[in-house]
């Protein structure tokens, strides 16, 4: 689990911490890169997303996405979940 500060954009277009991913899941950070690799605990990738240092890049970048805590669950009942 990453222990730095940062974000990446989850399926739902939601922005969440790399430290609080939410969900069970862990985040393995590649800030060269730029990557964020979310994984099961079990190391199993469910999701590659970019890495952005602050809120403000990923405006800067033109996305629009809400800041949603690790307690905000991921995907709906209508994906499955």
């Amino acid at each position: 689990m990453s222990d730095m500060e940062g974000f990446f954009i989850d399926w739902d277009g939601n922005a969440r911490s790399v430290s609080d991913p939410g969900g069970g899941y862990l985040c393995e950070t590649d800030m060269v890169a730029k990557y964020v690799a979310i994984t099961t605990k079990t190391g199993t990738l469910v999701h590659e997303g970019t890495y952005y240092k602050t809120m403000e890049a990923i405006t800067k970048a033109g996305i629009k996405a809400s800041f949603v805590p690790g307690s905000h669950p991921w995907g709906s009942k209508e994906d499955g979940f």
